[in-house]
Parts: structure tokens; C-alpha cells; sequence
């Protein structure tokens, strides 16, 4: 839950609250508190209900209470953990096989580094922000280029297959085929979140299980590493020119520009959303406070639905929407 939350359950017994309403907390869920056990309270003392404070105070409360640690809590062990963690683990889970699809979903909050060198680090590697500062000043560019080809009266719709039928394409057009290339985009997001990001590698092949960890499974391991939460712009770059290069073959030259700046002002938003809905606390009862909700139940325990990042909308159609929860009426 949010700070209000636990400020309302502090120092008291929230056993009920974890099964919910307003929701379950998954195993997984349960499994990512045990990194912050910090001892047993003695009888009575769930009664108090302190005053939130500081660090300080907060490494004093450590410091009494680890002595009489319950050994019974399954903390998490990073010597025991099936790679180490003193080590880049992007050439470790290839040979995990069979246990890999079960590990990269168990989350942990921890910084995750994925190669020996430096620079292949820093490349992998990227602030929320550096994404906008990038790719917005190149939306802009691209929209005035398409607009003001438009203007020119150039551009016309089939003119490859046949003149006579041709269909003239206006400057007032842009904004519309802008549209149309985010709402391409929201498809291709679901697309590839689900057939590429949540591929299940096979567990014989090291290659494909380093693949998937490279591209997102990193991200399930660690989904609060917030270097990583958003595309590096340098791979980035790679994969727009790829679908750059495809609309190109497809479309007049100033429709596929047009409609791949559109597609691309909808990853840069779908990037920034994706970044909030991990570090964000929106209002509750807000669109963005239903998707963060939803995301976080994609990380935790649906990981074979709710593929939908800036919109749920193609998991309706596809059938991979995350059900609700449902509780029985207490007496």
C-alpha cells in the first residue's frame, strides 16, 4: 500500500490487511517484505501506534532488535541465491535452465549489474529523464518537417499503384495521422511486452534465457532499479530506425515520417508512464492510480497477463486482462 496506508497500520497487526480488500498481497508480495525484516515486537507493543520518525531513529530500531532475529523468517540470503550477486549476472542466469522462469519472477530490491565493462554498463544504463531530453526535441523536428511537407500538396495516397485514383493527402491531415501512429504504438507495446519481452526461453538454450533476461527480464528481477526502467536511447535508437526504415517501405515518405513521429511521441509517453507507474504515487481513484495498481499486479503475480503498460485496452481483445479480485462478504 501507499504511505497513508502503512502510516495507518504502524505498530499494529496488519495480518487482515495483506488478504485484503482492497486486494490480496501475493506470494511474491509477501516473499519482498522478508528484505526489510527488522525483528519481533515484544508482547503488547503492537498496541502503540508510534509516530512515524526518522532514520536515525529507524537504525537504532535495527541495531536492538537484530539480535533476536526469528530465524524462522526467510530472509533473503544473497549468498544462497542461485547466482552472486558480487558478480555481472547477465552471463550467470543462461545457467539457471529450468529454474530460471521461476527465479527471474521471485522480485528483489536490488541493484542489478549486467556486464563486466564499464561502458557496455553505462550503456544499459539510463536516468527517466534523459529519454525526453532526447526524443522529444525529435518529435518536434519530425512533426514541423511533416506538417510543412504536407502544406506543399505533394503527397498523395497510392500514387505507387495508380495516378487516377490517387488520393490527395492534406497539411490538415497530420494531427490525425499523428494519432494514428500512437495508437499504432499502443499496439506494438502490447505486442512486443507480450511475444518478445515475455517469451519462456527454452531452459536448454543459455543464448535465449540471456536474451530474455537482457531485454526484461532484468526489469522482473529487480523491478524497482531505477536506472532501468526506461530504454537507453543508444539501443533505443537501433529499433526506431528499424520501424522508421519499415514505414518508409510502406507508406509515401512524409505519411510513414508522419505517422512514425506519432509512433514515436507514443514511446516516449509510454516510456515516462512506465517510470511513474513504478515511482509515482497518483491519486487514488485516478486513471493512472488503476493503471499503477494493474502494472504492479503484472510484476507480482500475473506475469502471463496484463501486458498493457499505458493502456489496458488491447487486453481485451487479446483476453490477457488481469481479472479483478473478489472477496467474500465478512459476517
Amino acid at each position: 500500500g501507499g504511505g497513508r496506508r502503512r502510516g495507518r497500520g504502524a505498530g499494529t497487526d496488519v495480518s487482515a490487511q495483506l488478504d485484503g480488500p482492497p486486494h490480496r498481497h501475493s506470494a511474491n508480495a509477501r516473499r519482498w517484505l522478508e528484505q526489510y525484516y527488522v525483528g519481533e515486537m515484544e508482547p503488547g507493543e503492537e498496541q502503540v501506534r508510534p509516530v512515524l520518525c526518522g532514520m536515525p531513529r529507524l537504525r537504532a530500531v535495527r541495531a536492538q532488535t537484530s539480535t533476536r532475529m526469528d530465524p524462522r523468517c526467510k530472509t533473503v540470503d544473497v549468498e544462497k541465491d542461485l547466482v552472486d550477486w558480487q558478480k555481472p549476472l547477465l552471463w550467470q542466469v543462461g545457467y539457471l535452465g529450468e529454474k530460471y522462469d521461476e527465479w527471474v519472477h521471485q522480485p528483489v530490491d536490488r541493484p542489478i549489474r549486467l556486464f563486466h565493462s564499464d561502458l557496455l554498463e553505462s550503456l544499459s544504463k539510463t536516468a527517466w529523464y534523459v529519454v525526453f531530453m532526447v526524443w522529444a526535441p525529435v518529435v518536434l523536428y519530425l512533426s514541423w518537417v511533416s506538417y510543412t511537407s504536407l502544406a506543399q500538396g505533394n503527397t498523395r495516397l497510392f500514387s505507387s499503384f495508380t495516378t487516377e485514383y490517387s488520393i490527395p493527402v492534406h497539411k490538415y491531415y497530420f494531427p490525425f495521422i499523428f494519432l494514428l501512429g500512437m495508437f499504432l504504438w499502443s499496439l506494438l507495446e502490447y505486442l512486443i511486452h507480450r511475444f518478445v519481452f515475455h517469451m519462456k526461453p527454452p531452459a536448454s538454450n543459455y543464448y535465449l534465457i540471456t536474451l530474455h533476461f537482457l531485454l526484461h527480464g532484468q526489469h522482473h528481477k529487480s523491478p524497482f532499479d531505477s536506472s532501468r526502467l526506461v530504454f537507453p536511447p543508444v539501443p533505443a535508437s537501433l529499433v526506431i530506425g528499424f520501424f522508421y526504415g519499415v514505414l518508409r517501405l510502406l507508406l509515401p515518405e512524409v505519411l510513414g515520417l508522419s505517422v512514425f513521429v506519432g509512433g514515436l511521441c507514443g514511446y516516449v509517453i509510454y516510456d515516462m508512464m512506465h517510470y511513474y507507474l513504478h515511482y509515482g504515487s497518483p491519486k487514488k481513484g485516478t486513471y493512472l492510480y488503476g493503471l499503477k495498481a494493474y502494472h504492479v499486479k503484472h510484476h507480482f503475480e500475473h506475469q502471463k497477463a496484463g501486458f498493457g503498460i499505458s493502456t489496458r485496452f488491447w487486453d481485451h481483445p487479446f483476453r490477457t486482462l488481469i481479472p479483478e479480485e473478489t472477496f467474500e462478504k465478512e459476517d
